[in-house]
This record gives C-alpha cells, structure tokens and sequence, in this order.
C-alpha cells in the first residue's frame, strides 16, 4: 500500500484525489494545499517544494502534480533527484506550457501544424506587424497567466490594443515580457489530452471546455467555464489524425531532442477544414475537462500513472471508460475573472443525488460550513446515458446549490447537442 499526495488547490485536483482513494493499492490521500471539499488537506503551497518533497518522503507518499506552476517551476526534477515518484512532467518537458514561445518553435521545428505567428518584445514593432497584415489575428503573452494571456481579435485597433496591455501595461506580469502575434484560426475548439510515459501515449476521451465567461462564448476568457466528454466534434478518424500528427509526433519529437515527455500531455486544438492545428499545449490535466474525464473512468487510475512514471504504459491493460456522456458546469462568484466577492457561506450540498459529483475549487471550510475562496468555486460534474441527459442531470443539480454571488454559464453542453 502506497500513500499519495496530489499537490494542488482546484476542482482538477479533487477530481483526482476522489478518483485515486478508489484504488485498492492507495491507503491514503494527501491534498495540499486542498480546498473544502478535499480530505487529508496539508498546509503545504504549491510553490513550496522543499516542503512538499519534505512531506512526500516521510509519508512514503506517491506525488501527483496538478498544477501547472510547481512543473515548470522543477518540482518533478527535485524529487527525482531525492528518489521519490512523482507523476507529471520535467522542467525541460513542461516548456510545452510554460513558454508560449519555446512551444511554437518546437512545433515549427518538427512540423507539428500550428497557426502562422512572429514573436515581439517590442510594442512599436508589433503594432507595425499586426498593420501589415490582411488577416485577425491571436496575441499571446509567452508565459504561464493561469490560461488568461491570450487575446483573440477581431480587427487591427484590437490587435494593438491587446499589445499595449501586454507588452506596455504589463496585465500579466512578467508572463507578457514576450509576445506570439499569431494567426487567427476560425474554426471548432476541442480538448486532446493523452496519458504519456516518454514512449506510449494513451488518449483520453474527447473533451471540449467552454473558456468565455458568458454564454455564446462572449465575454473575456477564463481558466473555463465547463467541459464535456466526449466531443462528437472529434470523431474516430479526427482523433487518429490528433493522436498520430499531434500527440504521437509531440512526443517523439521531444525524445529526439533529449526530451522524455512524462505525465498528461494536453493539446488544444483548433479544427477548420477537419484539419486539427496546435493552439496551445499544457502538460497537466486540464481544468475543468479533468472533472468529467475521471467520471469516465472504470478502471483504477493509480495503475496508470505508477506505470507513466515507470514508462511502461505499453504494457498495462487496455483502458476502460464508461460509455456515458459526462458534463462539469463550473459555479463562480459573480464577477469573476475581474473581481468577485468571498466568504460567502454555500449551501444546498446535501440537496444533490448520490451519482452527481459536486468538486470543490474556490472553497473553504471552516466549522463544519463551506464557504466561496475563489473565482471558480465549484464543479457540478453529472453522468448521462446521453449528452442531453448528463446536462440536465447537472443543470438540476446546479440549481440547488446556493449562495449570494453564484453565476454559471447556461449554455455548456450545447455546442455538443447541436453537432449529432
């Protein structure tokens, strides 16, 4: 028996903490720093990874990393420097997601399909740029900006508008130092994510996030308003051409070049034309895909991650999922991502069937009450023999939760029904 500790604070990261204390081979599961909803909570911050490597190593403890800042911060180096497991990526590795830049000349180098882009650190440059172009285009900030540093346009003056508040006003931080002026490509967004082992990539279902705070996809972009698998946007032969031209390609590419890529690879994907390109990577779990992907999952996760970790994935068992469509709808205080309010006490928890999961995010507890800590507060993740039955069974019980400030999308799911 093996303990584990899965470091992180979201709704990805309860997702997997209630998916690995299912398995027969965990004792215990550790989340750190956890939320409200998570059990085992150690006051340990993601960023502290001495006191991670500390905790892991005097409690025989599995690592699993859900964040994206602790990998490309070196997390998995330092425990492996000290003999201890750890699931998820190298520093090296997770270059994929921490530099914008480093990934799309990675994929220029290995003909890995992307949009067309130039990279600026300089605005008056830029502009200049974005004025000679006759198509939209993206601008991205090259580093990581908690999936908020892309700026999709609609014309020249919002191009040079997201420029000036990325390179000139610096909104994200040192993250916008650099920038991708990039293409824009007008097709179907979905999710791809793949378990890897530095030689074997096994695929996830389908999944498709909702990034836009308001319905209709209007709005500035959040970490994710709500996800579903599986998207019938990728079907069989779109998801080989995904498997072998992105994620197959990704990975020996990366060993090529010195790389072995371990952990959840997680390609973004535009589709126009039933051709699939590259808009970004991250080397975690996505969040909230994470949600209804381990509702999915009839086999025992822990297995999985142990063999990614001792790359030999090509050796386990084929995967079992549950044939039912599965949904997240993401709750969030009302304001978010701008500012929002806190501490407000929810309710309504003991409202909701036994089948349909409710993953804490931005939660605390405190006297036996849950009370909003964050933007994204909660994940009502549902199961359906359909697609149309999961988003009832969700939205029925998203109905039932209460706090003052609660705001969700109306809308997930419906990009779904409206493709069969």
């Amino acid at each position: 028996m093996v303990n584990v500790l899965v470091v992180g604070s979201g709704g990805r990261e309860h997702a997997l903490s209630w998916k690995l204390s299912q398995s027969s081979k965990v004792e215990k599961v550790f989340t750190a720093p956890g939320n409200g909803g998570t059990a085992n909570n150690i006051s340990i911050d993601i960023d502290d990874i001495s006191g991670l490597a500390e905790f892991a190593q005097k409690n025989n403890c599995f690592t699993v990393v859900g964040p994206e800042i602790p990998l490309a911060a070196g997390i998995v180096d330092k425990f492996n420097q000290m003999n201890l497991k750890i699931f998820g990526p190298s520093q090296k590795a997770a270059q994929l997601e921490s530099s914008k830049i480093w990934a799309k000349n990675f994929m220029k180098r290995n003909g890995i399909q992307t949009a067309r882009f130039e990279i600026f650190d300089d605005a008056k440059k830029a502009e200049e740029y974005v004025k000679s172009l006759d198509y939209s285009v993206v601008v991205k900030a090259d580093g990581l900006a908690s999936g908020k540093g892309v700026i999709v346009c609609n014309d020249t003056s919002e191009a040079i508008e997201a420029i000036d508040t990325i390179l000139v006003k610096k909104t994200f931080g040192d993250a916008g130092n650099r920038i991708i002026v990039e293409e824009r490509i007008d097709g179907i967004e979905a999710s791809y994510i793949a378990l890897c082992d530095g030689h074997t990539a096994i695929p996830m279902p389908s999944s498709q996030d909702h990034k836009r705070i308001f319905d209709n996809d209007k709005g500035p972009n959040t970490g994710g308003m709500g996800a579903y698998s599986p998207t019938p946007i990728i079907d069989n032969i779109l998801a080989e051409k995904i498997q072998n031209q992105i994620i197959n390609k990704t990975l020996q590419s990366m060993k090529n070049e010195g790389i072995l890529f371990k952990g959840f690879l997680y390609a973004g994907v535009m589709i126009r034309d039933n051709e699939p390109y590259v808009l970004e990577y991250n080397v975690r779990m996505g969040d909230p895909e994470c949600q209804p992907i381990t509702m999915k999952m009839d086999f025992d996760l822990y297995d999985y991650l142990a063999a990614s970790v001792n790359e030999s994935l090509s050796q386990m068992p084929k995967i079992i999922w549950k044939t039912q469509s599965a949904i997240c709808i993401v709750l969030a205080s009302e304001g978010y991502p701008e500012s929002y309010l806190t501490e407000e006490e929810i309710t309504g928890f003991d409202l909701i069937p036994k089948d349909i999961m409710v993953f804490h995010a931005g939660t605390k507890k405190q006297n036996g009450k849950i009370f909003s800590n964050g933007g994204r507060v909660l994940g009502i993740t549902a199961l359906g023999d359909t697609l149309e039955s999961a988003i009832s069974n969700a939205y029925l019980a998203a109905e039932k939760i209460f706090w003052t400030h609660k705001y969700y999308r109306k809308d997930i799911g419906k990009k779904g029904l409206n493709r069969f």
